[in-house]
């Protein structure tokens, strides 16, 4: 049909040119449409019903096709008279999916076919609410959420027209508080802002954030951002267990009610899920939004998650990998329902392959690795080979007696890609470091994944969007097998900008020596940001803030140090630490001993602590707060400018400045002046005495450019794009109380920075790493 009498047709139904041009461009709801309307006489239905076939059309999945005749032939009659009805009637259908007939007294009941609501029955029903709410309605008057009153009429009142609802409420809102006064239609008044309250300790321990409930989405719409995992997992309009049917693209076969049912009774109706790594490698920041949907969208839905190594591998599996995995999850926060290994289940994957080829739906190929690769490689001559010879070479596969890389075994399926028969099994001489020397065959992510996925009845498989290409074949692998059929969902996977996170491109740069060790600092894997202080609670914030979408894109680094900020900010106790020290003698020290100072560890919450310190006659500052000849606007120490020192309650004035032989200014001699009897100085600093010498390591980008991996944007490749000031070290004077840090502690460093105790800390040198600096400037 023409696109001129599509659009013809389709202003028919009451839609505008405008609309039904839009809608043109829609080839599945445009297909559903051109379908409704061959099932009825389009200038014989009631008014008004052309517009619902276009919202059946909008709604219906393919699961259930084959009923839109049924459901035309309603709206056609004047059965189904609103959109409340339609949904009513897709929403019986998915239900009885596997029902060859439907019973059409059952289904006109449940889409309450005939049933009328008057007008007395809607006012009576918005009375009834209305004596409910009506202390806080004359209290809060027009700006009461009238909506709390239509959804419990609603509620009430199911099949009553939605207008009618909405008309009631308003006539009688209108009657108990009549016209809006001035007051009512004035701005409504800002809530005041509260001030963040965290209990803490002076050192803060690094612990799992725990998630008394803990929540991306693909087909049913992007999900924005958050301020924490629960309140975005529960926004995600993912399908209730028991109901894959509901989703788009689920394939439904005759035994999927039988087989979900089965599920439903081993799983009580629970969410499932599972985060299911690699153990090859370290986890990096791209996975903290993994773990969060999975184990958080299980947790805030009071279901269960796994944690799966996905084990089949063996060449490049370390058990450091598999402790390092569980430890950052643990990290986060969350704890697995169950620790389970793909390698759990592998007699029963050779079972299931086996059964594949005793159906015909794989066989045993020859062709070599590279001749496979790529979307369009030659097809196998082997596809059609006997099924018989096939199950003979799978088993010579297994007892060892072909080569490796002489034969795989295939499915046959075409992946929404083009890619066409994927591998299920290759073979690999290698021990594996659970089964030991039992398997030298090996199976593949597409064939393992889904398999397992139903081994553990998980409900809801999510998974990043370059996953998509093979949901086909998950679909298509469990049902060929006829086995419970989960549902996958994906979301765009998490980028971050000025780093890279592939295991192989770290890898290469531990061995050129451009960074230590997995966890170094400057690194964006989860134990690199751990080292440098980030607290798990952060990463999680982080992750939920970005929401849940399909599309894959890019963050910079400094959404994340924001979040980073927030959370130290009210739980990092504040110390005093000078990074470039210069000597300040007191040459009028009001004591003859030094004088001890009791400092909050959290100036704007003083109940949360304290800690003392103590102040002499010599003291250091940081070089920069003192100049000789100041530029316009220096608020700090000058020969004629006098500074505060922060908690001490004094205030220095220069008297000498003393220089080394090359020049340089080595001490200054300055008078102490109490706060109460000097002038208002313009700046207060921070300051040490009889401080200890810690270290303390300042790390910068480890990337010049945005993308290193861009060819377009760094033709030499990301080696070649490393900086080489990302770390710098300096001896610093620390006051005294931070002494006795634990490793992973955190503090601020007044006027500095967050910090963090590093792991090289020993008895007689504490290493501090610089998490982030302050987001304000220190000022002049």
């Amino acid at each position: 049909m023409a696109p001129e009498e599509t659009i013809e047709k389709l202003i028919l139904l009451g839609l505008s040119e405008q609309k039904a041009k839009e809608t043109l461009k829609n080839a599945k709801v445009t297909k559903f449409l051109l379908a409704a309307l061959s099932e009825v006489n389009i200038g014989n239905i009631p008014t008004g019903s052309g517009l619902l076939l276009y919202h059946l059309a909008t709604k219906i999945k393919p699961q259930i096709e084959n009923r839109l005749p049924l459901i035309c032939k309603y709206v056609a009659n004047g059965k189904l008279d609103s959109t409340l009805r339609v949904d009513a009637a897709l929403d019986y259908l998915l239900s009885h999916i596997n029902e060859e007939n439907i019973n059409l007294g059952e289904f006109e009941e449940f889409c309450g076919v005939g049933v009328s609501v008057s007008p007395e029955q809607v006012e009576r029903a918005v009375e009834k609410q209305m004596e409910k709410y009506k202390k806080e309605l004359i209290e809060k008057r027009y700006r009461f959420n009238s909506g709390v009153i239509m959804q419990a009429v609603r509620a009430d009142l199911k099949w009553a027209d939605g207008k009618a609802i909405q008309n009631e409420v308003a006539v009688q809102i209108l009657d108990l508080l009549g016209p809006k006064t001035e007051t009512d239609l004035a701005p409504p008044p800002k809530p005041e802002k509260k001030s963040k309250s965290v209990d803490s300790n002076k050192k803060v321990k690094e612990e799992p954030q725990g998630h008394k409930e803990s929540q991306v989405s693909a087909a049913s719409g992007d999900i924005g951002g958050a301020t924490s995992m629960p309140e975005l997992m529960k926004k995600l309009p993912f399908h209730a267990p028991g109901e894959n049917y509901r989703t788009d693209g689920y394939i439904v076969t005759p035994n999927t009610k039988k087989l979900i049912e089965e599920h439903l009774k081993i799983t009580s109706g629970k969410v499932r899920t599972r985060f299911p790594p690699e153990p090859n490698g370290i986890l990096h920041i791209g996975h903290a939004k993994a773990i969060n949907i999975n184990f958080g969208y299980a947790a805030a839905h009071d279901g269960i998650c796994f944690l799966r190594y996905d084990d089949t591998n063996p060449e490049k599996e370390e058990e450091k990998f598999f402790v390092g995995i569980k430890d950052m999850v643990e990290w986060l926060g969350y704890k697995p329902y169950k620790i389970t290994h793909s390698s759990d289940y592998f007699d029963q994957l050779y079972e299931w392959a086996v059964k594949l080829i005793n159906k015909d739906l794989a066989y045993v190929c020859h062709q070599k690795s590279d001749e496979i690769k790529g979307f369009n490689p030659p097809p196998s001559p082997w596809r059609n080979r006997p099924v018989e010879e096939s199950l003979q070479l799978f088993e010579d596969m297994k007892n060892g007696k072909i080569d490796e890389g002489d034969a795989t075994l295939r499915m046959k399926i075409t992946l929404e890609e083009g890619k066409q028969d994927p591998v299920a099994y290759r073979i690999k001489f290698k021990p594996h470091h659970r089964t030991g020397n039992k398997w030298c065959i090996y199976p593949t992510y597409d064939y393992t994944h889904c398999l397992c996925d139903s081994i553990e009845n998980i409900t809801h498989s999510l998974c990043t969007k370059e996953f998509q290409s093979r949901r086909s074949s998950y679909y298509w692998l469990c049902n060929a097998l006829d086995i419970y059929c989960p549902v996958q969902w994906e979301y765009g996977r998490l980028n971050v900008n000025y780093t890279v996170v592939s295991k192989r491109k770290i890898g290469k740069l531990i061995e050129e020596g451009i960074v230590k060790d997995w966890d170094d600092p400057r690194l964006f894997t989860l134990t690199a940001l751990r080292r440098r202080g980030v607290p798990a609670a952060a990463v999680n914030t982080f992750c939920a803030a970005l929401g849940v979408t399909g599309a894959v894109g890019a963050v910079d680094p400094t959404m994340l140090d924001a979040a980073v900020r927030d959370v130290l900010n009210v739980t990092a106790p504040r110390v005093m630490v000078v990074l470039e020290p210069l000597k300040i003698t007191v040459t009028n020290f009001p004591s003859d001993k030094p004088i001890s100072i009791q400092v909050p560890d959290f100036p704007n919450e003083p109940e949360k602590g304290s800690h003392n310190v103590v102040l002499d006659k010599v003291l250091y500052i940081e070089a920069t707060d003192f100049k000789e000849t100041p530029e316009k606007g220096y608020r700090r120490l000058t020969p004629t400018q006098s500074v505060g020192l922060r908690h001490a309650g004094y205030v220095l004035k220069v008297a000498k400045v003393i220089k080394d032989r090359a020049g340089n200014i080595s001490e200054v001699e300055c008078t102490a002046e109490s706060t109460e009897s000097s002038e208002k100085p313009k700046a207060f600093i921070h300051w040490v005495s009889q401080p200890i010498t810690v270290q303390v390591r300042l790390y910068e980008p480890l990337f010049k450019h945005k993308n290193p991996e861009d060819p377009a944007e760094v033709p030499g490749g990301f080696l070649s794009d490393c900086r080489e000031d990302t770390l710098k070290t300096v001896a610093a004077f620390a006051d005294a109380s931070i002494k006795g840090a634990e490793v992973l502690d955190k503090f601020q460093f007044e006027r500095i920075g967050f910090f963090s105790v590093d792991k090289d800390s020993s008895s007689t040198m504490m290493v501090f790493n610089r998490t982030v600096s302050l987001k304000e400037d220190s000022g002049k």
